[in-house]
């Protein structure tokens, strides 16, 4: 049901920054960037990036002569029966970063057995969550999680959605057609955060990009009072950035 969508660059990919560790782990003593980018044939311009992002994440460690190790992060969420309260303490630590620095109460959402629910989220006194006065799972095709996650699905699997949460009007900026819904779900770039600008409630836009780990549905969103709607785009921007270390955690 779900259509995994290709990466539009070698940072982006998760894959590569799973043959990054596989090749750092491989060798104990440490590894130089240059036998990485020959083990994992990955340009040095994105090796650069990607290896700062893990060591910044702490997945990865420079070592005195330059060379890499495994950071505690890794070692950590290997660690048995504590591998998923250290995942999940790992990630809020992320989304706690996150909200911080875009300034704005960021969530984790999944598609769990034809639902959409959000797994993790962080907020705040100056980021609030959104009001969820409507539950998630049947606003799919007003929320930015909700649209987000669809993109991700194929025809059928967003017919199925739709078939056991029928389209509403919750303002009067929702889109109650499906055809007009689908239009823009397939025309949404990949690269591009879906927004929603008070199609799922007033007073609140939010921004939501893909997390794909695997064949997993998943989506990084955030949320602000319409106040703040001026900053809504750079925030997103921000979000996209940033979702790299999030799928990580997710896939590892």
């Amino acid at each position: 049901m779900a259509l995994k969508p290709e990466p539009t660059a070698p940072f982006h990919s998760v894959q590569y920054v799973l043959r990054v560790l596989e090749a750092i782990s491989r060798h104990g003593g440490g590894v130089t960037d240059v036998q990485i980018a020959r083990e994992t044939g990955l340009p040095t311009v994105h090796l650069t990036s990607m290896l700062l992002m893990l060591r910044r994440e702490g997945y990865v460690e420079q070592v005195a002569d330059g060379a890499y190790v495994i950071g505690d992060s890794m070692v950590l969420l290997g660690s048995g029966a504590a591998r998923q309260q250290a995942l999940e303490t790992k990630l809020q630590d992320t989304l706690m970063a996150l909200r911080d620095s875009v300034g704005a109460a960021v969530y984790i959402s999944r598609y769990i057995d034809g639902e959409v629910k959000i797994t993790q989220y962080a907020d705040g006194p100056t980021a609030p969550k959104v009001n969820e006065w409507v539950d998630f799972k049947s606003a799919a095709h007003a929320s930015a999680v909700g649209k987000c996650l669809l993109t991700q699905l194929d025809q059928n699997g967003r017919r199925d959605h739709l078939s056991r949460h029928k389209i509403a009007r919750l303002t009067s900026r929702t889109i109650t057609s499906e055809k007009v819904l689908f239009s823009k779900l397939d025309s949404q770039p990949a690269t591009v955060p879906v927004l929603d600008l008070q199609e799922y409630a007033v007073g609140t836009v939010c921004a939501a990009v893909p997390l794909t780990a695997g064949s997993a549905v998943g989506c990084l969103a955030l949320s602000m009072p319409i106040e703040h709607a001026h900053r809504l785009r750079a925030a997103a921007d921000t979000l996209n950035r940033r979702a790299a270390p999030v799928v990580l955690s997710l896939a590892i």
